[in-house]
């Protein structure tokens, strides 16, 4: 199937969608259908969570060296609060090299992002992982792979690098606290963040 005609597939998902969503929660999401319910949930916008926030947040952390605790960490909890999908990006080893297989979610990412009711819409990559390996080095790795996913869209995928953000978390918001080095803690969101510009005015029934 080519990308442009599972956008114009995608099209079909508005009937679908016009009822308020649930905030996304962290189960990944696999379908066009739950990525566009997770970018297009209705919950409030959260303007002080930038990306720059977030990265400040996770180098104090590490900085820091925080204790890690069985409850979620700050940067979590108020990650929880957006609009989000959670996906299993494949990488190469140790590496920002985004696996073939991973091009088909990334894809289907690219085409809720252009989809009518997302288009004048900014996300956040987060990129995470486990707490195999050192805090500084995880954070890093984290910060590449975020990097890269955004290129792919971008350039794979034409989606407007006005519209997008790469933010590395590292180990810093993990899934399962509890379970510190499970391979579930590695993981990519997306949070949807607030508007380009003004939404555009709806065109009045009987306008010529």
């Amino acid at each position: 199937m080519t990308r442009m005609t599972r956008f114009v597939g995608g099209l079909a998902l508005v009937a679908a969608l016009s009822a308020p969503l649930a905030v996304a929660q962290a189960q990944t999401a696999t379908s066009d259908r739950q990525i566009m319910q997770g970018l297009s949930a209705v919950v409030n916008d959260d303007p002080s969570l930038t990306a720059q926030v977030l990265r400040q947040m996770a180098q104090n952390a590490v900085d820091k060296n925080l204790p890690l605790t069985l409850d979620k960490s700050e940067i979590a909890k108020r990650l929880d609060k957006l609009a989000q999908i959670t996906v299993q990006i494949q990488f190469a080893l140790g590496s920002a090299i985004i696996r073939p297989e991973s091009y088909g979610t990334l894809g289907a990412i690219a085409d809720a992002m252009h989809h009518p009711i997302l288009l004048n819409y900014r996300f956040i990559v987060v990129g995470n992982t486990d707490t195999t390996g050192t805090r500084a080095v995880n954070l890093k790795l984290s910060q590449q792979r975020a990097d890269a996913i955004v290129r792919a869209l971008v350039t794979v995928f034409d989606v407007s690098p006005d519209r997008l953000e790469a933010v590395g978390l590292g180990q810093e918001a993990l899934q399962v606290p509890s379970k510190p080095q499970d391979p579930i803690n590695r993981r990519v969101q997306i949070f949807t963040i607030g508007t380009v510009g003004a939404m555009p005015k709806p065109v009045p029934t009987n306008a010529p």
